[in-house]
C-alpha cells in the first residue's frame, strides 16, 4: 500500500533499534554482487521501512513480523538467515542510503520496503543491480512494473528481480466490487476516495470499473485530499442526498473514522465498506470504536483465524510486542518464509553472488510447480507479473474486534 502520508496501528510495544543477527561486520560487497565471505553459511537478508517517524507503525509492523519469522527459521536445521533492518523514516532518499548501506553489509535479498514511494526509489536501483526483491506492503502497480493503466498505456517498464505479497491496488478495487456484487451488501453504493493519493486513486478506478461490468448502482462519487480530510460533511451530505446505503471507502483509517463520527453527528448510517487501507480503526488512540461496528472491509489477514499456523503467530506476537499483528506483519512473515522455502527448492547458497541468487530465486518463484501456503494464504503463487495470486478475506467489526464474515 502506499503510506506516505498516514501512520498505520499504534502498538503499544514495538520493536527498538534496528535488528541485526549474527552480523560480523560490515564488510563491503563488489558491484558484482559477491558477498562477503559468511562463516555462518547464512544468507544476508536486508529489509527496510520507517520505524522512526510519522509513519513508524508501519515499518515497525513489518519488522517484527519478519523478525519472529527469522527467529523460527534459524532455530531450525538447513536455511540460515542474518537479518538487517533500516530505518528510512518513509523518505524516499533516506530509503535508498539504506539500501546503500545493507548492500556495504553484504546483502543478497531485500525483503520490502514498507512503504510505497522509498519501495519505487529502492526497486529502481535493485533492478539495475539485479538483486531479488519481495516487498509485504508496497502495492503501487509501478513498484513491480509492467502493468497497464486504465487506458491500456504500461509507462513502467517491469522490473523482473521485484515480486508483491501484497495484493495490487487495482486487484483491491476488482475483488471489493466482486465481494459487494456477491454478498448482495449494498442496492445504492456512493465512494469517497483521496485523489491525491496513489492507492486510494487506484482502488477506485479498478472498483468503479469493475462496478459497471457487474452491474451495480453507484449513485455517489466524491473526492478530497490530504489538505483537506477534515471535514467531510459535503461528501457525506451527497451520499445521503442520493440515499446510499453503501460507502465503499478506498481510503486509510485516519479518514475513515472522521467520516464515521461525521456520519453519526448527521445522523447517517449506511454500511462502510472498505480495503486494506482501513485496518486500524480500533487502534486509532482518541476514536469511538463503538462507531466502526459493523464496518466491513476486505484484508489477506486475521488475526482470528483458527488454524494453528496463525494462532501461533498471534501468541508469539503477544508475547514479543505486546500487541495484536495486522496484515503487515503478517505479510512480512510470510515474505521471509517464501523465500527460504524458494532458497531450498533453487538450491543457491550463501556464498553466490546476489545476482545469480535473483536469477534462480526469480526463475523458481515463477515456476508453474512453486506454491506457499502462509498466514495471508493458501496456494499463494507468483507469475512473471511480480503479482501475488491469493485470495482475500472479508472482514467485519463485531463487538470491538475483527470477526470474518
Amino acid at each position: 500500500m502506499d503510506f506516505s502520508n498516514v501512520s498505520r496501528r499504534n502498538f503499544v510495544k514495538l520493536v527498538g533499534a534496528s535488528s541485526v543477527i549474527s552480523i560480523t561486520g560490515l564488510a563491503g560487497c563488489s558491484s558484482a554482487g559477491t558477498p562477503a565471505a559468511d562463516a555462518s553459511g547464512a544468507f544476508k537478508i536486508g529489509s527496510i521501512g520507517p520505524v522512526t517517524g510519522a509513519a513508524a507503525i508501519y515499518g515497525n509492523a513489518t519488522k517484527a513480523g519478519a523478525q519472529i519469522a527469522i527467529d523460527e527459521v534459524n532455530k531450525g536445521n538447513g536455511v540460515k538467515f542474518d537479518f538487517n533492518y533500516q530505518d528510512d523514516e518513509n523518505d524516499s532518499e533516506k530509503s535508498v542510503n539504506a539500501y546503500n548501506n545493507l548492500k556495504d553489509w553484504g546483502m543478497q535479498i531485500l525483503v520490502g520496503c514498507t512503504t510505497t514511494a522509498p519501495t519505487l526509489a529502492v526497486t529502481s536501483e535493485s533492478s539495475s543491480d539485479n538483486l531479488f526483491q519481495l516487498t509485504p506492503s508496497a502495492s503501487a502497480t509501478d513498484v513491480i512494473g509492467g502493468q497497464p493503466d486504465v487506458d491500456g498505456n504500461v509507462s513502467v517498464q517491469r522490473k523482473k528481480n521485484v515480486f508483491q505479497m501484497c495484493f495490487t491496488d487495482p486487484n483491491q478495487g476488482t475483488a471489493a466490487a466482486k465481494y459487494v456484487n456477491d454478498q448482495k451488501l449494498g442496492t445504492k453504493i456512493a465512494v469517497i476516495y483521496n485523489n491525491s493519493d496513489p492507492y486510494s486513486t487506484g482502488v477506485y478506478k479498478k472498483f468503479m470499473s469493475e462496478a459497471k461490468e457487474l452491474g451495480l448502482t453507484v449513485v455517489a462519487e466524491s473526492t478530497f485530499t490530504d489538505d483537506s480530510a477534515t471535514d467531510f460533511s459535503v461528501q457525506l451530505n451527497k451520499a445521503k442526498s442520493a440515499e446510499a446505503d453503501l460507502v465503499f471507502l478506498p481510503i486509510y483509517y485516519q479518514p475513515a473514522s472522521l467520516i464515521l463520527t461525521q456520519a453519526n453527528q448527521m445522523g447517517y448510517a449506511p454500511k462502510f465498506f472498505g480495503v486494506d487501507g482501513l485496518d486500524g480503526l480500533l487502534t486509532l488512540e482518541g476514536f469511538d470504536k463503538s462507531l466502526a461496528e459493523g464496518v466491513m472491509l476486505l484484508t489477506p489477514f486475521t488475526a482470528d483465524a483458527t488454524d494453528e499456523k496463525t494462532k501461533n503467530f498471534v501468541k508469539t506476537y503477544q508475547e514479543q510486542y505486546d500487541g495484536t499483528p495486522n496484515q503487515f506483519a503478517a505479510d512480512a512473515y510470510d515474505c521471509v518464509y517464501v523465500i527460504k522455502q524458494a532458497i531450498e527448492k533453487s538450491g543457491v547458497t550463501a556464498d553466490m553472488s546476489f545476482s545469480d541468487i535473483c536469477n534462480k530465486l526469480v526463475e523458481t518463484i515463477t515456476s508453474s510447480d512453486f506454491s506457499f501456503d502462509g498466514l495471508t494464504g493458501a496456494g499463494m503463487t507468483w507469475s512473471d507479473t511480480g503479482e501475488v495470486s491469493k485470495q482475500p478475506k472479508g472482514m467485519v467489526i463485531k463487538n470491538g474486534a475483527y470477526v470474518g464474515m
